[in-house]
Formats: structure tokens, C-alpha cells, sequence
């Protein structure tokens, strides 16, 4: 009964607030409260305990001391800077390594060297052009014949169509039968947009191929390195090939 009376007390009772800045001083902006100094002191005895701690520990270093960082670590300007090493493993192969396992980069390696063959095939390894890397070379019995070669004639086609590698038909075939395929310059150029994005995912699909084949060599090294065998490292690890290692000859029982 009493503690229901002294609820019902305190809420009637009238609440009391701190003052704000009179209108007079209200150029020198808010006035300051209680919490507002307490959280001012609190950071300011933080900070005294800091320095505090840093001077003690400036009186009591060793001149003598040595850690193995100070072999990693030059003075420039009066700032500590750590060497930067030469990057042997990538950040990117590194985590992989780290979480998963050979099995999976195989499968995933084998994937991938699946679907870029699925690609070669489908492209004929044929730029967006239309043009071949390769040489077509004609051979000849006298110079004469060279002096008056005309491809053109010589492959009995249209000259507009000596560039084409593939869908060259002879004179002969234009006059019997009608163009088949896309004539249309827009649609041509359509199509040659998307033949060379397929050729940008087959080289991506190459490179990335290629990384998962050099994580694996790494894993497997790894692996290979858990032997209790006598070893002699031939080859440092470099970011496209795994480390070289020469063991021990043993003869199995």
C-alpha cells in the first residue's frame, strides 16, 4: 500500500529541469549542463592517463631492446614504417587456399576448361571481324603469274568478299541461288558486338582457368610439404607458380 501511495506521489509531483542560458548570455551559446561537463572531464582524464602511460614507457625503454619487427621496420621523417615484401601469393589466392579445398578447385578448373572449349567450338577461334590470325599462302611456277595474281579471281569470288574466312561463296553460287544470312548494316553490327563479348568471356574464362590451375599446384605443394622427408627449395614461390622443392631420394620398402 505504501509503495502504490509513493508511485502515486511521484507522479503528481512537480519536475524540475535545469535552467537554460539566459537571454542575455545567449551569444556565448549553451549553457552547460551537468552530464555535458561530466562527459568532458571523463575524456579529459582519459587522455591525461594516456600521456601518462606513454611517458612512463618513454622513462623505462630499454636502449638495448630488440624484437624481430625492428628487422621490418625503417625510421622515416621520425615515423616507424613497415618494408613492404615482395607479394608472393595474392590476397585472392590466399583466402581460396585457405578455405577451400584441391577436390574443388579441380572440379571448378575442369568446369571451366569445359565451357571454354564449349566456346571455341561455337566461335571457330574467329575475331569479330570476320578475319583469320592464320596465312592462306599461294604458290606459283613464274613471275609472271605472281605479277598478275588477282584473288579474287583466284578464289573465284566477289571482291567484296576476299575478307570473309567463312560464308564465301563462289561466283557461280551468287548467280544461281539468292544471299542468305543478315544484310541488314545494323543487324551486322549487332552481331559483331555480341561475337566480341563472347570472345571477351572466352578469354576471361581462359585467365581465370589458369588461376585456378596455379592455386591448385600451391595446395598441392602445401600438402607436399607436410612429408617428414628431407627437402631443399629449388624455386621460390612467385604469384603464377607454386615453389620448386627437391626431396630426398628414399628407397620404398
Amino acid at each position: 500500500m505504501a509503495a502504490a501511495f509513493r508511485k502515486a506521489a511521484k507522479s503528481r509531483q512537480r519536475e524540475h529541469r535545469e535552467r537554460s542560458q539566459p537571454g542575455f548570455r545567449k551569444h556565448l551559446g549553451l549553457l552547460e549542463k551537468k552530464k555535458d561537463y561530466k562527459l568532458r572531464a571523463d575524456d579529459y582524464r582519459k587522455k591525461q592517463e594516456y600521456l601518462r602511460a606513454l611517458r612512463k614507457k618513454a622513462l623505462e625503454k630499454n636502449p638495448d631492446e630488440f624484437y624481430y619487427k625492428m628487422t621490418r621496420v625503417k625510421l622515416q621523417d621520425g615515423v616507424h614504417v613497415i618494408k613492404e615484401t615482395k607479394e608472393e601469393v595474392t590476397p585472392e589466392q590466399l583466402k581460396l587456399m585457405r578455405t577451400q579445398d584441391i577436390k574443388y578447385i579441380e572440379m571448378k578448373r575442369v568446369a571451366e576448361a569445359k565451357k571454354i572449349e564449349r566456346l571455341k567450338a561455337e566461335l571457330h577461334l574467329l575475331d569479330f571481324q570476320g578475319k583469320q590470325q592464320n596465312k592462306h599462302v599461294f604458290f606459283f611456277d613464274t613471275k609472271k603469274e605472281v605479277e598478275q595474281f588477282d584473288i579474287a579471281t583466284h578464289l573465284r569470288t566477289a571482291p567484296e568478299l576476299v575478307d570473309r574466312v567463312f560464308n564465301r561463296p563462289t561466283i557461280e553460287t551468287l548467280q544461281k541461288e539468292k544471299v542468305k544470312g543478315v544484310n541488314n548494316q545494323t543487324r551486322l553490327k549487332r552481331i559483331a558486338k555480341e561475337r566480341q563479348k563472347q570472345y571477351d568471356c572466352l578469354t576471361q574464362r581462359i585467365e581465370r582457368e589458369k588461376k585456378l590451375f596455379v592455386i591448385a599446384q600451391k595446395i598441392q605443394t602445401r600438402k607436399d610439404l607436410l612429408d617428414k622427408t628431407r627437402k631443399v627449395k629449388v624455386k621460390k614461390e612467385t604469384v603464377n607458380s607454386p615453389a620448386i622443392y627437391k626431396f630426398e631420394s628414399r628407397r620404398k620398402r
